[in-house]
């Protein structure tokens, strides 16, 4: 039981850890699409680390099949709704014109705007 609960709290502070970084990486990068990166993508995995360990608790230590479920609904809609968000935030800040301060090799977004 100690063991599981350790590894329980692991899975926690590991995922802590990841949101923390995804909040340094927004006050140090240097641009909006970077930022968005951290945003999404490290804060995400973080959020997904720490339901993953709050739903092994809930199953393994308390039992409660009810609230597993819904932690890890929660983790799924999360998954998928935080990269659509990130996109549409992106295509939006393209479409007002805020560029990346290094300026894009590659610019996909320029042909759907006709640019």
């Amino acid at each position: 039981m100690i063991i599981l609960r350790l590894i329980i709290d692991a899975v926690i502070v590991v995922g802590g850890i990841f949101a923390l970084a995804g909040t340094i990486g927004i006050l140090r990068m240097p641009d909006t699409y970077s930022r968005m990166q951290a945003s999404t993508c490290i804060a995400t995995m973080g959020a997904i680390g720490v339901l993953l360990g709050a739903a092994l608790y809930a199953a393994l230590i308390l039992h409660a099949p009810g609230t597993t479920v819904k932690i890890l609904v929660i983790g799924v809609l999360l998954l998928t709704v935080n990269p659509v968000g990130a996109h549409a935030i992106a295509r939006g800040a393209y479409r007002n014109g805020i560029r990346p301060d290094n300026g894009m090799k590659i610019d996909d977004l320029g042909r759907d705007f006709d640019e």
